[in-house]
């Protein structure tokens, strides 16, 4: 048995039991409380605020967890990231007020910032020789410029709209975050195999998004240039067909790619186009 910590609320606790759920662990939200057990995976989930997730998994309280790059960067806590899992994706960058003439890093000599991730704009500050004030707050980062707290944020951005709204601008993208599996070092081989096996499961989910399984029908004679256009993972399967001079070719290929290469497969005959959703790939 394993323990994995994740978000209490927020959209990365969406993304991380979407997560689980795909790989075939399913958590009974309905009865959550701090602590829920898996029914059919040897796991617990346990619930926490994002920013206690890296300690709780140093201390060994969890044996993994998922959490923002962001939060591990900056806590410091001596974890091991074992995964990217690709969902969760923001950055952490600087920004002044709409009005300011703002060109280059050095600005920031002698201002005051306010952000809640002190460590890694102290640390960026540092490596470009800059003397600034920071000045750490622990929520409603956007709103210190306009109230006189500070002279600009450093703060998580995702679409940008909380900048605009809150007037200001975007100047410096710092720090590049996703929600990460972070294992607490050292662990015991039985649960290491445990971990294993749920990482084989996520893999095996994160291999199948964006991939389409497409199968057709298409003259034996084109079959060359149809292999050409739509290679597979190893090579494309071939099957015969009843009809005479025809065989059918199945294939898994990227979404981005999947209409351009219809479009050229019909120009050489291809018919009887299935395209279905793909929900594990196991290599």
């Amino acid at each position: 048995m394993i323990r994995i910590a994740i978000q209490a609320k927020g959209r990365l606790n969406e993304e991380s039991i979407e997560l689980l759920a795909e790989a075939g662990i399913s958590v009974d939200e309905s009865k959550r409380k701090l602590l829920a057990r898996s029914g059919d995976f040897p796991i617990e989930v346990l619930y926490l605020r994002d920013d206690d997730i890296p300690q709780a998994v140093a201390m060994g309280v969890a044996d993994i967890g998922i959490v923002g790059l962001n939060e591990v960067e900056e806590k410091q806590f001596p974890v091991e990231v074992i995964h990217k899992l690709g969902f969760g994706k923001c950055r952490i960058s600087l920004a002044v007020p709409k009005a300011v003439e703002y060109t280059s890093p050095q600005w920031f000599d002698g201002k005051r910032v306010a952000t809640s991730y002190p460590r890694i704009l102290a640390k960026y500050f540092e490596e470009n020789s800059i003397r600034a004030e920071i000045h750490e707050i622990a929520g409603s980062v956007e709103i210190a410029p306009s109230v006189g707290m500070a002279d600009a944020i450093f703060d998580i951005v995702s679409s940008g709209g909380t900048l605009v709204t809150n007037g200001l601008k975007e100047v410096e993208k710092v720090f590049f975050s996703e929600a990460v599996l972070i294992a607490t070092p050292g662990m015991p081989a039985e649960k290491q195999q445990v971990i294993d096996q749920l990482l084989f499961r996520f893999e095996a989910v994160e291999r199948s998004r964006g991939m389409k399984y497409v199968l057709m029908n298409l003259p034996r004679e084109v079959l060359d240039e149809a292999v050409k256009i739509l290679p597979g993972m190893k090579s494309p399967t071939i099957l015969p067909l009843a009809q005479e001079g025809w065989c059918s070719l199945h294939v898994v290929i990227n979404e981005n790619e999947l209409w351009h290469k219809i479009e050229r497969l019909k120009a050489i005959g291809a018919e009887d186009i299935l395209v279905l959703s793909l929900e594990k790939m196991i290599l």
